[in-house]
């Protein structure tokens, strides 16, 4: 009989399902559906993937948005847009992983890398208060005076100031962007266009968590590891280092701090050369039953060698590949189903004809014969819940007969 308890299975190594199992109870692949999921709803799911990564590429559902339906179903994205940018705040923006909706509590155990945005912020942001110092200043006036504002707001003020300033667009975003990552100015929303609105974060973060103590860096690590570690179940100190996007310098320390507190239990895994964390509270099902399509950007397939050391599955974003080079496609969504990666598909919404486009569907080796039919299932509730009224699947790929069958020619016009 396999192990069913944390106590049993740090006495042996892990096997890989095993391993995929916990990953998966960790990410909210067991939780329960509700009929009409609820702001409660929102915040348990927020509670297992820890951040929701921000990405600005439309042609199917933008990306934070996709975690959330992947482990909830159809939701009314209006419930992240009032957890995110109304009062009480549940989450906020910031270089959690990378630009990511995080937990409101996890601002404090930011401070330690807010204040390096003079040597961390990534390119242009950094360089832009190396050199323009003054203008930094002045766009940060400027938030206090009028926020929340975005890039473009303060860019239409330039006329009275262009002069004293010498400001350009590219210029206001840049330094917006640094006081963003220094957390000088924080995100309040954002608006129709999908551009950050900046304001002061003591008009956005609640008074109680900006009254809080800031952590150590040291106490900050060992929280940010511990959080990945609950997001993650078990994974090697490099999974739970990408979480968060840390120093190697600061993840290994808070591993070991965590090993010898007893939260984290060092194990094996099965086909995985580097040693392996389990979580002292990561659930051990016996089956995870999950059928879900995943965005490049969800947790679960985020960090490549991790997604394939867990799930035997190759995988890369080709958005960026020109595209005659590209294997499967622009924007393909690997498919889960029970607790195997088994298909991937590529997808985009054509919200003119009403229509989710299936340009391209590939099975794995070992899919099941029923992945056709689980896939059709799972492509109807995502155009359903996108506002499409059909499911068109075009000719490309090795499943594509099968899922057009499945889908059938109501669904799948010729």
């Amino acid at each position: 009989m396999p192990p069913d308890t944390v106590a049993d299975m740090v006495r042996q190594s892990i096997s890989q399902s095993q391993a995929r199992r916990i990953a998966l109870a960790a990410q909210g692949f067991l939780d329960p559906r509700h009929e009409t999921p609820t702001m409660r709803t929102l915040a348990r799911t927020v509670a297992r993937t820890g951040v929701l990564q921000i990405d600005s590429v439309n042609v199917l559902q933008r990306a934070h948005y996709m975690p959330l339906f992947s482990r909830m179903g159809a939701y009314d994205i209006a419930l992240l847009h009032r957890a995110s940018g109304t009062k009480p705040r549940r989450l906020v923006e910031y270089w959690a992983h990378m630009a990511a909706y995080m937990p409101i509590e996890l601002w404090p155990f930011m401070q330690h890398r807010m204040a390096r945005a003079r040597t961390e912020a990534w390119g242009s942001p950094r360089s832009i208060y190396a050199r323009r110092p003054d203008l930094v200043a002045n766009v940060l006036r400027d938030v206090a005076t009028h926020g929340p504002v975005t890039a473009r707001d303060i860019d239409n003020d330039l006329p009275r100031s262009k002069v004293d300033w010498g400001w350009n667009w590219s210029e206001v975003k840049q330094a917006l962007e640094y006081l963003f990552f220094a957390g000088e100015v924080t995100a309040a929303g954002r608006n129709g266009q999908f551009e950050r609105l900046y304001d002061l974060p003591e008009r956005v973060i609640p008074e109680h968590i900006l009254r809080q103590p800031t952590p150590t860096p040291a106490e900050a690590h060992i929280e940010l590891i511990r959080r990945a570690a609950i997001s993650h179940g078990v994974g090697t100190e490099a999974c739970l280092r990408d979480y968060y996007r840390m120093h190697s310098q600061a993840s290994r320390p808070a591993v070991r701090a965590l090993v010898e507190s007893g939260e984290l239990l060092a194990v094996e895994v099965e086909g995985w050369q580097p040693p392996a964390y389990l979580h002292r509270d990561a659930r051990v099902p016996r089956q995870v039953s999950a059928r879900a399509l995943l965005s490049p950007f969800d947790p679960v397939v985020w960090e490549r060698a991790r997604t394939e050391r867990l799930f035997d599955f190759r995988y890369r974003i080709e958005i960026y590949v020109p595209e005659p080079a590209r294997v499967h496609g622009y924007y393909v969504l690997p498919f889960l189903l029970g607790e195997a990666l088994v298909a991937r598909v590529d997808l985009k919404a054509d919200r003119r004809s009403g229509s989710l486009l299936v340009k391209g569907a590939y099975a794995e080796p070992a899919a099941p014969p029923d992945t056709p039919v689980e896939m059709a299932a799972a492509l109807g509730e995502l155009a359903a819940w996108l506002g499409l009224d059909r499911v068109q699947v075009d000719p490309r790929g090795d499943l594509a007969p099968a899922l057009s069958a499945a889908v059938g020619p109501a669904r799948s016009p010729a």
